[in-house]
């Protein structure tokens, strides 16, 4: 059984095809972007222990459902915080503070971190959504500001990992970018029609210190209007994505026009 890294842009249909994976194979462990996994750390809060007793003497009332979703890592604490459903104010920024990824650490430490869970991953028959690309790629463009050529020699270390415990990429590829981005803006609304994927994506965009550099540079992130900067990104995102591919990953990733395949197809690689 392989080690299944579902990625591709935003929009690209990676949840579905997660899903229809599990459906067709229940055998596998199954990871959604968010949940604690050997693998990554998205959406999850990791803490030093005084940070985990900090943060349950902050929210006392929440200590029970802290612990139910904490696992011990060695001398941290993972914690999938946005499984934490609670109207106290102010809590999920608070652990939004205690992920890795937005700059919140320096980057000898973030790298560290990476590379240590890889090395430590055992096991096959998983299934990641957004686990190896994603967010780390994006962290290193936008927090970090790493140049291409850093962030293809970062992924050669990281490859080097994990070539040898049965990996394989399906890669979800997206040419058409500005139609992803319109079809995932009206789809992801809340009960009243509020939009609420592309608001949170743009303050995320736009409190980058990449594209706060840049704010003024033409042909580089920014243009006129929100959903031009967003697919700007999206688009130097996927050129360095489809490097990876070439240059590193190679036969290890099955390269999947977005929501044109079948499922049986992507089965058969396996």
């Amino acid at each position: 059984m392989k080690n299944i890294f579902i990625e591709g842009l935003q929009g690209a249909g990676k949840s579905t095809l997660l899903n229809n994976l599990h459906k067709h194979m229940p055998q596998y462990k199954v990871y959604y972007e968010g949940d604690i996994s050997p693998v990554e750390l998205a959406w999850c809060s990791y803490m030093t222990e005084e940070q985990y007793n900090n943060t349950c003497n902050r929210y006392p009332g929440l200590c029970n459902e802290l612990k139910e979703h904490t696992v011990n890592e060695g001398d941290r604490k993972i914690i999938d915080y946005t499984h934490i459903l609670t109207d106290k104010e102010g809590f999920h920024k608070y652990m939004e503070k205690y992920e890795i990824y937005n700059g919140n650490i320096p980057y000898k430490d973030f790298r560290n971190i990476i590379l240590k869970r890889y090395k430590n991953f055992k096991g096959n028959g998983n299934i990641f959504e957004c686990s190896f690309l994603q967010n780390t790629v994006e962290c290193l463009m936008l927090f970090y500001q790493m140049p291409e050529d850093e962030i293809v020699k970062f992924y050669k270390e990281v490859f080097s990992i994990l070539k040898n415990k049965d990996f394989i990429m399906f890669y979800i590829d997206v040419t058409n970018i500005r139609e992803a981005i319109l079809n995932i803006k009206k789809e992801r609304t809340d009960q009243h029609g509020n939009e609420v994927w592309f608001p949170v994506m743009m303050q995320y965009l736009e409190n980058s210190p990449y594209v706060k550099n840049n704010a003024n540079s033409k042909g580089n992130i920014m243009a006129d209007s929100g959903i031009d900067m967003l697919v700007c990104h999206l688009e130097r995102r996927r050129r360095i994505e489809r490097r990876i591919i070439n240059e590193i990953t190679g036969n290890s990733t099955i390269i999947i026009p977005s929501k044109n395949y079948k499922i049986e197809d992507i089965i058969s690689f396996l």
